[in-house]
């Protein structure tokens, strides 16, 4: 008989609901973007937050311009590890992170495969403009928001180990 904790696993659902809920929500807004804010137009919210449509075919910050395709197939390849990783145990913060994370990293890809000339050839649409931060999108909020929950994942199991 062994005097190790047993750990519990979280059910995977919650990290398939959030994929599929960050997908579409993330791709209706870059929908609505693309209608709402075409020739230039801006809309004001409120103190520095406004809606401002541009194209990133780079990568976080706008570093990277033009390597487009290669950024799409990296994170092809982090979404395909991500989604093997729910096959293993693990807790409910891991799999909620997960869940953001890969929800947002396809989204990304999605503009990546469909928005553009060509295989990978297409740009990122981004339209939540703060001006003083590069703007983002939602799947960019669900990556960084689920890079978040990853991380505080691992810190809570380490300190239960």
């Amino acid at each position: 008989m062994s005097d190790a904790p047993t750990r519990t696993s979280a059910s995977k659902w919650p990290a398939y609901l959030l994929i599929v809920f960050v997908i579409i929500f993330d791709q209706l807004t870059k929908h609505w973007s693309l209608n709402a804010l075409n020739a230039g137009k801006t809309i004001q919210i409120f103190w520095t937050l406004q809606f401002n449509l541009v194209f990133n075919s780079g990568m976080a910050f706008s570093q990277g311009q033009g390597i487009g395709r290669i950024i799409g197939l990296l994170a092809i390849a982090v979404v395909i590890g991500l989604l093997m990783s729910l096959r293993k145990p693990m807790s409910l913060v891991t799999v909620i992170g997960t869940g953001l994370l890969v929800g947002g990293a396809c989204g990304n890809i999605f503009d990546r495969m469909f928005r553009g000339d060509g295989w990978m050839g297409g740009a990122v649409v981004d339209f939540i403009d703060l001006q003083w931060f590069p703007v983002f999108n939602v799947a960019d909020s669900a990556v960084t928001i689920g890079a978040g929950f990853l991380i505080l994942g691992a810190f809570l199991a380490r300190s239960r180990s």
